[in-house]
């Protein structure tokens, strides 16, 4: 069950950038890859858990039916939690003490379980929810924005930051790849409440709609179609200055990510 979520496919964003924001500071893949699987385990363990019908109720995810749709409520919540835990033991567990301190490990796994809890993921999901329903006025973009930056963005900057942990950056380098991947992250989801409202079903891979059915609080529901593509690219703009004065060479990749994200909904 835990397998069907996890090996479906997807963009495998989070892993990507904890492999390159640690080589970016001056490690290697070998470095963070036990680290970037937790950081997708855990992702598609919330992703299992969002697509719940007590959360979104959502049909469809990566292009398959969800896990509560083929093996049902209660083997889907089980899977998300089994996801959840193994994640910490990959992290830990196949990590190279020969090449990560003890101090560096523990602060990454501080740093992703900080991402995840009350002050994270969680504590975001439970605001999005608290706001199914609520008008323009009384929702507010502030809300939006405290969504975003806490039920996804939060992990998305954790799988930044940990791989520059681990691969030995400094409090700057640290600090510029934080607000690096919560620039990606707000674009991420700006970009995605765009394709909802443009894009059909088949071509996004999951049910289009869900959101606007829900009353769910979107970009384009509270600025407009038109100023999220500008925030769209203020977002990217923003992104790539982080990079500048690194590697040129090792910044490819992180530069690569924020372009594709900022032209996912000029794609057919």
């Amino acid at each position: 069950m835990a397998e069907y979520s996890l090996l479906a496919g997807g963009k495998r964003v989070r892993p990507l950038l904890c492999i390159a924001a640690c080589e970016l500071v001056g490690g290697d893949e070998a470095t963070a890859m036990s680290t970037a699987c937790a950081v997708e385990m855990i992702h598609t363990s919330s992703l299992v858990h969002d697509d719940l019908p007590c959360m979104d109720n959502a049909d469809l995810r990566r292009g398959k039916p969800t896990n509560h749709k083929v093996f049902g409520e209660d083997m889907a919540v089980l899977a998300g939690d089994a996801l959840f835990a193994l994640a910490f033991e990959h992290m830990t567990a196949l990590s190279s003490a020969l090449v990560v301190s003890p101090k560096r490990k523990v602060r990454a796994v501080i740093e992703l379980a900080k991402a995840i809890g009350t002050k994270g993921l969680v504590g975001g999901q439970v605001i999005d929810l608290c706001s199914e329903g609520l008008n323009r006025d009384d929702a507010g973009l502030e809300r939006l924005e405290f969504i975003h930056l806490h039920k996804t963005a939060a992990l998305l900057v954790a799988a930044a930051v940990v791989g520059a942990i681990l691969g030995g950056g400094t409090e700057d380098e640290i600090k510029k790849l934080r607000k690096y991947a919560r620039c990606i992250r707000l674009l991420f989801q700006v970009v995605d409440d765009i394709l909802y409202v443009t894009k059909s079903t088949d071509k996004l891979g999951k049910s289009a709609g869900n959101d606007v059915v829900a009353g769910k609080l979107t970009y384009p529901r509270l600025i407009s179609l038109e100023r999220s593509r500008e925030l769209a690219e203020k977002l990217s703009k923003e992104a790539e200055e982080q990079l500048l004065g690194f590697d040129p060479n090792k910044a490819v990749p992180l530069v690569a990510l924020a372009s594709y994200i900022a032209g996912r909904h000029n794609r057919s």
